[in-house]
C-alpha cells in the first residue's frame, strides 16, 4: 500500500512539472503564429504597386552617417549628453505619412515570434527604425498596424498612441474607444505601451512615475511629433558604466526641450535600439555587460 502511495505522489509530481515546464514554454519560448503578412505584400507586387524609391534621382539623394535625403524623405542623426546618458535623436521630415510605418519580426503577428530590430528594419527596406510596444508580451492592448486591426481586447486604462493616416498623434485610453471606431477615425498605427510623456506641449507623467517595477535609470525609446509630419524618434543608452539611463520624467523632459507638441514612451530597457542606413546607432544592453540587440516583435519605422 505505501509503494503504490509512493507511485501516485511521484507521478503526480512529475506531471505537475511538465505541466509547469508547459506553461513556461508557452508563455516565452514556443512560437504561435495568428497572421502571417507576407501574402499580402507579396499580393502588392503583384499589383504592380511599386516602391517609391524607384522614383527618386540620383541627384536629389544625399546619404553620410548621420544624414539621409531625398525628395520625400529627411532623416538627420544628433546625439546628445544629458543625465549623465548619451541620447540620440532622429529629426524626421516626410512628404507623407505613407512613409511613417511599422512591421511585425518575421512578417507575422504571433506570440513569441520576434527578431533583432535591425533584421526586421532590413527585411522591410527600413531607412530608418527603432523598437515598437513589443506587443508579444502581453495578453491584452490593442495591435492596429498599417491600418489593420491585429488585437482589439482593450487594457480598460492602458492610454495608446494613435498615428493618423495624415500622419498626426493622438492620445486615446482603450476603454473608451474601440479598435474598430479608432479605425473609422483613420488610425493607421495604435502603439500600446506608454506612458504619454508630452501632451500638448506639456509634460503628462510626475516625477516618480515609472512602467511597472522598472529602475528609475533606465536606456529609453520614444517617439514625438513637432510638427504636420515633421517627427523625432529618440533612442538613450542605460545601464552602461558610460551611460546611467532616463527615467521617465528626464525623457519627457528632454523631449520637450525638442520642441515636440505630443511624446510617447515605447518598450525600453533592453529592447531600445535605433537602426539607421544599416547600422545600430546606439548601444543597446540587457544589463549593461554585453552590448547587444534583444529581439523584439515589431518596430517602427521610416521608408518605403
Amino acid at each position: 500500500m505505501k509503494i503504490r502511495q509512493y507511485i501516485w505522489g511521484i507521478c503526480y509530481g512529475l506531471m505537475l512539472t511538465g505541466f509547469t515546464v508547459y506553461i513556461i514554454l508557452d508563455s516565452f519560448v514556443i512560437k504561435r503564429i495568428y497572421s502571417d503578412i507576407s501574402p499580402m505584400k507579396e499580393q502588392s507586387k503583384s499589383d504592380d504597386i511599386e516602391p517609391e524609391p524607384q522614383n527618386i534621382s540620383d541627384s536629389s539623394l544625399v546619404v553620410t552617417d548621420c544624414l539621409y535625403d531625398d525628395e520625400n524623405i529627411s532623416i538627420v542623426i544628433n546625439k546628445y549628453r544629458e543625465y549623465d546618458t548619451d541620447i540620440y535623436v532622429a529629426d524626421i521630415q516626410i512628404a507623407s505619412s505613407e512613409y511613417l510605418k511599422t512591421a511585425f519580426a518575421s512578417d507575422a503577428y504571433g506570440k513569441n515570434v520576434t527578431e533583432k530590430t535591425s533584421v526586421t528594419a532590413g527585411n522591410n527596406g527600413a531607412i530608418l527604425a527603432i523598437n515598437g510596444d513589443y506587443y508579444g508580451v502581453r495578453e491584452k492592448g490593442y495591435v492596429l498596424r498599417n491600418g489593420i486591426i491585429y488585437r482589439s481586447s482593450a487594457s480598460a486604462n492602458q492610454k495608446d498612441l494613435v498615428i493618423y493616416s495624415d500622419g498626426s498623434f493622438g492620445i486615446i485610453t482603450e476603454g473608451e474607444v474601440s479598435t474598430d471606431e479608432l479605425l473609422e477615425n483613420g488610425a493607421m498605427q495604435v502603439l500600446s505601451f506608454g506612458p504619454a510623456l508630452i501632451k500638448d506641449s506639456k509634460i503628462s507623467v510626475t516625477k516618480n512615475e515609472e512602467v511597472g517595477k522598472a529602475k528609475s535609470s533606465n536606456p529609453r525609446t520614444a517617439i514625438g511629433i513637432i510638427d504636420e509630419l515633421h517627427y523625432v524618434f529618440v533612442v538613450s543608452d542605460g545601464r552602461t558604466d558610460k551611460s546611467q539611463g532616463l527615467s521617465l520624467y528626464e525623457l519627457s523632459q528632454f523631449m520637450q526641450m525638442l520642441g515636440v507638441t505630443t511624446a510617447y514612451n515605447l518598450d525600453g530597457g533592453g529592447s531600445s535600439t535605433m537602426y539607421f542606413n544599416g547600422n545600430i546607432i546606439n548601444n543597446p544592453t540587457t544589463n549593461g555587460k554585453r552590448i547587444e540587440e534583444r529581439s523584439v516583435s515589431d518596430i517602427v519605422y521610416i521608408g518605403y
